[in-house]
């Protein structure tokens, strides 16, 4: 009974506007009367249109809104410490005895925003999806990323292809991951920069016994990021992925190392 009436409520207030709307444009229709009632039902046309608009922009803020707030429980729920975790971790926050519980149940969470909202939540909960499911299954998770990666959303597809060639990697999977990294190093996505791109690049490039190879990239990243001026023509800090690189050239190759442009004061990390 309460249902009908607040439906009824819904139905008498539309027709009390249908009804004062008809007069208004009546009066104005006899206005116009042998004038241009073509005017009026243009300005009525618009007055819809524009109506319709506002009503779609305001659902579509809504669900964007209802989306993210989705997509963001199951983001914290993928990230809450495990049990054993530190007593430096929020004692509120929900916790689970192993990563697999903790993959599976946020899983769960992300498979529900990738049902109910589109692109670009449904691909970036496919995405969590199968970086939570690397926990659980790697096989099903390595095919599922190979598929974002092929994703129409442009970062969501980055981030996918960065997190397969590290899987790959992480399996022995070399020459695929060498061949992945060099092509999100040729990408132009802010997500995964060409530095971090080509530093995993020349990890890989180690690992294969190339050290010629790795040795140039590595090169390549700090002296071009110490070549790096602002619009004052000062040197800016360098790049984590950089100052990473410089590290790992260090160690690698001491010689060539000895061989980068100077840093100047001004590229040192606060």
């Amino acid at each position: 009974m309460a249902k009908y009436k607040k439906k009824r409520a819904r139905e008498l207030q539309h027709d009390k506007f249908r009804d004062t709307a008809g007069k208004i444009f009546d009066r104005l229709g006899d206005r116009l009367e042998g004038k241009g009632k073509a005017i009026l039902y243009g300005l009525v046309g618009v007055v819809v249109a524009a109506l319709l608009v506002g009503v779609f922009v305001n659902w579509r803020n809504r669900k964007a809104d209802e989306a993210q707030r989705a997509l963001g429980r199951a983001i914290e729920i993928a990230s809450s410490p495990l049990a054993g975790d530190p007593l430096g971790a929020d004692p509120k926050a929900q916790k689970f005895a192993s990563e697999q519980e903790r993959a599976q149940k946020a899983i769960e969470e992300f498979q529900k925003v990738a049902a109910k909202y589109g692109d670009p939540y449904r691909t970036e909960a496919r995405y969590f999806i199968a970086t939570s499911m690397l926990a659980v299954d790697r096989t099903k998770a390595i095919a599922e990323l190979a598929e974002v990666a092929k994703s129409s959303v442009p970062e969501v597809a980055t981030l996918a292809k960065f997190a397969l060639a590290q899987a790959k990697e992480a399996e022995g999977g070399l020459d695929e991951a060498a061949a992945l990294y060099a092509e999100l190093a040729k990408q132009q996505v802010p997500v995964v920069t060409a530095d971090t791109a080509n530093l995993r690049l020349a990890g890989v490039y180690e690992k294969q016994g190339k050290k010629k190879e790795a040795t140039d990239l590595l090169f390549n990243i700090v002296d071009a990021g110490r070549q790096v001026k602002d619009k004052d023509g000062a040197s800016v800090p360098l790049s984590s992925a950089a100052r990473e690189a410089t590290e790992q050239l260090q160690k690698l190759d001491p010689d060539r190392y000895a061989k980068l442009t100077p840093e100047a004061p001004g590229g040192l990390p606060f």
